[in-house]
């Protein structure tokens, strides 16, 4: 019983983080043009902040964050601005040789990166705790644990896979390509840093 909680909980995070958004399209973006190593952090990072999200998100962290306007805001500004000027900065990229960039890039600035394209998106996080929230409520205590860790899983399998494919296959790439994928990417993040910033103007009208 408790592996048949474990995979639906699976099934259900790879449903849930498989679709094209802010995450997987910075992950994308890193294994083409960063070093494996730049890329294995960025994905390792990414699981983290995608985990205690999730977590969060199933044990309720989004019912306080609904209830502090001034918490929501803050996030809603920082979150729009630093989601905008990625989006921004990947669409103006062009790519000019198919090599590694910033290779030594350091810790703090993937972490910061990721934390932004993860966390600071309060509507993930609201509608993430409606929805993670809502299976937490329909089990007992000691199976949502399972779930929970099915989910879990579902985020380390889902993001080391398509970061070490990307980055195994991004060789075959040339620039008219990558230069396409810059775009997709680019126009994904900043359509929700667009949104983000559009639900704040709404906010104070």
């Amino acid at each position: 019983m408790k592996l048949t909680y474990i995979l639906q909980g699976f099934l259900f995070g790879l449903a849930y983080v498989a679709p094209i958004g802010m995450q997987n399209a910075y992950v994308i973006n890193t294994a083409i043009h960063k070093s494996r190593s730049v890329t294995l952090k960025t994905a390792l990072i990414t699981i983290f902040f995608d985990i205690t999200l999730a977590l969060a998100c199933f044990f309720g962290v989004g019912f306080f964050l609904q209830k502090s306007v001034i918490l929501k805001d803050i996030i809603l500004t920082l979150g729009s601005i630093c989601v905008i000027y990625i989006g921004l900065s990947l669409i103006k990229s062009v790519p000019d040789e198919l090599q590694e960039t910033k290779i030594n890039e350091s810790i703090l600035k993937i972490s910061l990166q990721c934390l932004i394209v993860t966390w600071f998106n309060p509507q993930a996080i609201i509608d993430g705790t409606l929805l993670l929230g809502g299976i937490r409520s329909t089990l007992v205590d000691n199976i949502s644990n399972f779930f929970i860790l099915g989910t879990a899983i579902a985020s380390i399998t889902w993001f080391l896979s398509l970061s070490t494919i990307v980055s195994i296959n991004k060789n075959r790439f040339n620039k008219k390509v990558l230069r396409i994928i810059n775009l997709i990417c680019g126009f994904i993040i900043l359509l929700y840093g667009v949104n983000l910033a559009y639900s704040l103007i709404i906010h104070f009208l």
